[in-house]
């Protein structure tokens, strides 16, 4: 897409001012002179366009929507950024949304609308009020707009920005300046964001999913919880595609909020199987204590599941604790192939979402429900600044877990035309023909003691092992065999010794009951996974059908209820307690009566002695605001003791402080003293006086100014004469008066015997301009000696006239 150019003329509108600005400066100095095109008269015809500026890959600048979308949803807020690389930056830029293969010169041609975020930073274009741009021209290396998704039917969108940096400006249409989103079409058209198709697919699958958490202190420092982190118990299903587990842009069930919130699967499980039409298999793996081990300490959490051609989706969500409601998990992973078959390996990594039921922002923030409810949706890095995954920058945030879905079996005939592969065919099982003994004659052992059971009970590879002893080494220079020997094999029907036994695997677990009251039947079913060698037909059953009763005294008053949920968690977390259980009511009676069958149990429940229990403590408070409002300060957060404090010392801290940092202080500035008067620069007529102060500290951060620092007034000593010569004389008299003035002072402090006087002070400043005044100084006794009289040792005073010339 090419947008026609307009021509680089300045308006009079302060926004376009804004842009027009640099890229006039941009075309006065650059050597890459801007081709003139004629003005279009279209609508926006004045965003300023450059040619022959683009880089190919020239990544220094870059537009980016948050969560890097391929798709928008129509009428959903996007955060837009556009930045540069440092050290780079930009001084101006410009940012539309075009409809695809729209040229930009008609109203109609823009999608979506923007909102403006910080009004010191953008506004929208005078002349093209559907673009962004700077306010002012300054530099900058990043700015960000919410961008509001069009209606649906509008198609793809291009998002593009051009940008001025320093003498050069860029425009691209495409790379790192544009971005592409198309629409994700509605659930009603059949199509989402990953369409999910009619499977075609024969036959049924097996998988195995595999959880593993990678959320540590090592991957994610900032306030990671070193007590009590962990991953809840997995809760899903393989289910058909008009039942929806969980999915993002859609609101948490009761079961999710469960989960997400506690990480308790109980209700979720409940949601689950009511839908058992749906759903063909609960998936469900213990919780992982802490979140994170290596795998030589313990094996990652896994379930195993089916999928056939109805219920050929899988959705899967475990808790991140402790959190306000994070969760990761995935949502509706389709299992099928385009070419009917069965995917053979998904590895998905996974990052956390918010399920829109708590607002809290912080890994231990306290329970804050937020209402009313909000979407589910993945978090970000600019969510809040007290957020663990926060980066100002705005980028992604790194994996919490990896989840790894392979297929280990397939039943049934497949109609796929791509051939099999060999990941989920049982291997071949048969030992190995061993070698002639060739143990060393110097090593007597003992006979091998019979072979031990499986290792597997199932049709899964196991092993089996054989020992002996050794009973003497005559040479100990030559080393002896190993005294224990392993074999394959596998559970009790399933050997691979008789070429017509066929290879099977575990059971599946059992279908809901046939009858929703009542006697009814229901089945599990098992894979063959290796015919018999001779062709001979399988005889091992691979179906299995049993009675079932859901109500044994099935009539018009019976309810039919659900099946008991776990224990909660023991109300006393040392000595004795309660716990219960609950189940829902599936269906009223049929006559219309109350349903009178209990749905919650409790029982008593032992918990470890209290003594051994030193400290409980609640979860931290959120931290305080800083003490001050500027500058260097401190916060604090608190917690409390939930343990009695007689049963044990307890020596965990109840309050944190740390230091906190605001905006610098605003420092005023700071001035001297004013100094004296000066002189009056003339000798007679019309003069001036100065007088100066200095800077001892200029202002900072926003301070007050500094005030003046220089002060001039007028003085007139005497009227200036206009004979030359009379003027020299006033002069000559005027300095010999001064002369003997000095003499005087000088023989002052000795003209007074019996003490001794300071200097006399300088002549105070003249009592009139003109026409006569009096000038007046001082001094005063510095020592009086033992042999002078009071009389004649005091502080004196004298008087003289002066500015004696008329006015």
């Amino acid at each position: 897409m090419r947008l026609s150019p307009a021509p680089l003329r300045l308006s009079r509108s302060p926004a376009l001012l804004a842009l027009a600005l640099p890229l006039a400066a941009a075309l006065a100095f650059s050597d890459e002179t801007l081709d003139k095109v004629p003005k279009s008269e279209g609508y926006c015809s004045r965003i300023l366009r450059a040619q022959g500026t683009r880089r190919e890959g020239y990544t220094e600048f870059s537009l980016r929507v948050e969560g890097d979308p391929d798709f928008y949803k129509p009428g959903t807020s996007y955060r837009v950024t556009l930045s540069a690389a440092p050290p780079s930056y930009f001084r101006g830029f410009t940012l539309i949304a075009l409809k695809e293969n729209r040229e930009g010169d008609k109203e109609e041609d823009h999608a979506g609308t923007f909102q403006i975020i910080d009004e010191e930073e953008t506004q929208f274009m005078s002349n093209c009020p559907v673009a962004v741009t700077e306010s002012t021209p300054r530099r900058r290396t990043r700015i960000q707009v919410f961008w509001i998704a069009p209606p649906a039917g509008t198609g793809c969108v291009i998002l593009k920005a051009s940008i001025v940096q320093k003498r050069i400006i860029y425009f691209q249409d495409e790379g790192s300046l544009t971005k592409k989103l198309c629409e994700q079409d509605s659930m009603f058209d059949g199509v989402t964001d990953k369409p999910i198709l009619d499977c075609c697919a024969c036959g049924t699958a097996k998988y195995r999913l595999t959880f593993y958490g990678n959320w540590s202190e090592k991957t994610h420092p900032k306030d990671y919880p070193r007590r009590a982190n962990h991953w809840s118990a997995i809760i899903g299903g393989s289910h058909s595609k008009n039942y929806v587990l969980w999915e993002y842009g859609g609101y948490a069930s009761e079961g999710v909020k469960q989960v997400a919130e506690l990480g308790s699967p109980v209700k979720m499980e409940e949601e689950i199987r009511q839908q058992s039409d749906e759903v063909l298999t609960v998936i469900k793996a213990k919780a992982q204590w802490p979140a994170w081990q290596p795998l030589n300490v313990r094996a990652a959490p896994s379930a195993e599941f089916s999928v056939d051609r109805t219920r050929h989706l899988m959705s899967f969500l475990t808790m991140m604790g402790p959190s306000p409601d994070w969760n990761v998990g995935l949502s509706a992973e389709d299992l099928c192939t385009k070419e009917c078959g069965w995917v053979q390996k998904v590895v998905q990594d996974l990052i956390p979402w918010d399920a829109g039921t708590d607002s809290g922002v912080t890994y231990e923030s306290p329970n804050k429900p937020t209402i009313p409810q909000e979407k589910i949706r993945p978090l970000t890095s600019l969510d809040h600044p007290q957020s663990p995954f926060y980066d100002p920058e705005g980028g992604s945030i790194t994996q919490v877990a990896r989840v790894v879905i392979e297929r280990i079996a397939r039943k049934g005939e497949q109609c796929n035309i791509v051939p099999d592969n060999v990941d989920d065919i049982v291997a071949d099982l048969a030992p190995e023909e061993k070698d002639e003994d060739d143990t060393p004659e110097t090593c007597i052992y003992s006979n091998w003691s019979p072979w031990s059971a499986c290792s597997s009970s199932t049709c899964d590879k196991g092993k089996r092992m054989r020992q002996r002893m050794l009973k003497a080494q005559l040479d100990l220079s030559v080393p002896c065999p190993d005294t224990q020997d392993f074999q394959p094999c596998m559970g009790p029907g399933c050997s691979e010794e008789d070429g017509s036994t066929c290879t099977v695997s575990e059971w599946i677990t059992w279908s809901p009951c046939s009858m929703s009251c009542g006697v009814g039947t229901r089945s599990r079913e098992r894979y063959v996974r290796q015919f018999p060698e001779d062709g001979s037909v399988c005889t091992l059953p691979t179906e299995e059908t049993e009675k079932c009763t859901v109500n044994e005294e099935c009539s018009p008053s019976s309810c039919l209820m659900t099946e008991w949920g776990e224990w909660d968690e023991c109300s006393a977390t040392c000595g004795m307690g309660m716990k219960k259980r609950h189940r829902m009511v599936k269906m009223n009676p049929a006559d219309g009566s109350m349903c009178k069958a209990e749905t919650s149990q409790a029982e008593k429940c032992m918990m470890p002695e209290c003594h051994t229990i030193p400290c409980l403590l609640s979860p931290w408070s959120e931290w305080s605001d800083c003490s001050v409002t500027c500058g260097k300060g401190m916060r604090t957060r608190q917690r409390m003791l939930k343990s009695l404090a007689e049963l044990g010392d307890c020596n965990e801290e109840l309050e944190q402080v740390e230091k906190c940092m605001l905006p610098e202080c605003p420092i005023d500035c700071e001035l001297t003293e004013w100094s004296q008067w000066s002189e009056c620069n003339k000798s007679c007529g019309k003069g001036h006086m100065i007088r100066t102060r200095m800077i001892q500290m200029e202002p900072q951060f926003g301070g007050a100014p500094c005030p003046e620092t220089v002060q001039r007034k007028k003085c007139r000593v005497r009227k200036c004469l206009k004979n030359p010569s009379i003027q020299k004389l006033r002069w000559r008299e005027a300095r010999e008066s001064r002369r003997s003035e000095q003499l005087r002072e000088e023989s002052d402090s000795e003209q007074f015997p019996g003490c001794r006087m300071r200097p006399w002070t300088a002549w105070s400043e003249c009592t009139n301009l003109c026409g006569g005044g009096i000038q007046e100084r001082y001094m005063t006794v510095k020592k009086r000696f033992k042999s002078s009289q009071f009389s004649s040792c005091k502080d004196k005073k004298e008087i003289r006239a002066c500015n004696v010339h008329p006015c």
